[in-house]
């Protein structure tokens, strides 16, 4: 959704994922490069003046480039990145004005280009690796929150991204994710979908012990432990019962 908005504007767009070790120079910029330069001065034949001029350069980072090109910036995940290192943000979306930490003199801050936006993607808090973002950073910003798919759109969805896009096999599918999102206390996503009818394309004649089979496969690396395989296996037995889930 975020690309597809970020393409709908017709303008460049720039892609940032988020990462605990992402820090302010990662977005914006810093000196990492050395410019060096070597004059020789041979107007003597025997007397040679060599002199060596070496100056920082400055290389502009993802966020930096999106606000001076007035580009749709797309940051991924960005609750992965430490709040800390989002503090840039408030200035752009409150002031319109970008601050470079590092740089020297009147190019240290960047007026923001009038064509610059920005989407911003995260997970729920409770997902591993997630920071709680700072109220001052959300405070600047509208929360869309993004719930499962609806059956027709998650079929769509798993049917243009597997080879053979039978229906006979994928809306059986769908219900049977949907079932199982009500039963887990583990998030069964829309890949779960795709990954086991996937399964089911490699399978003959697949029959109920197959689907549950595959279905175990595709949720167990959500679990934590070996001994919870056991329980997974009977809450998809009972899923299948339920819906009368027969693989096709």
């Amino acid at each position: 959704m975020a690309t597809h908005l970020a393409q709908e504007r017709e303008r460049p767009v720039v892609w940032i994922n988020g990462d605990a070790d992402l820090t302010t120079s990662d977005l914006v910029g810093e000196y990492g490069e050395t410019e060096q330069i070597t004059e020789h001065d041979k107007y003597i034949h025997n007397v040679v003046k060599s002199k060596n001029i070496v100056r920082d350069r400055w290389v502009d980072n993802p966020l930096t480039i999106a606000v001076r090109e007035g580009a749709t910036l797309v940051y991924n995940e960005f609750s992965r990145t430490k709040p800390v290192a989002n503090n840039v943000l408030l200035s752009v979306f409150e002031e319109g004005v970008l601050e470079l930490p590092g740089q020297r003199g009147e190019s240290r801050y960047v007026d923001v280009h009038p064509e610059f936006r920005a989407v911003l993607t995260s997970n729920s808090v409770e997902y591993a690796g997630v920071h709680e973002p700072q109220d001052a950073l959300l405070d600047r910003l509208v929360g869309i929150y993004m719930d499962h798919y609806d059956h027709e759109t998650e079929a769509a969805i798993i049917s243009s991204h597997v080879s053979d896009p039978d229906a006979e096999r994928i809306e059986p599918i769908v219900d049977l994710m949907g079932e199982l999102r009500d039963r887990l206390d583990i998030e069964v996503g829309t890949r779960a979908g795709i990954m086991a009818v996937e399964g089911l394309e490699y399978a003959d004649d697949p029959d109920r012990a197959t689907l549950t089979n595959i279905c175990v496969d595709v949720l167990a690396s959500k679990l934590a432990h070996h001994s919870e395989v056991q329980a997974l296996r009977q809450e998809v037995e009972a899923a299948i019962d339920k819906l009368d889930t027969t693989a096709p």
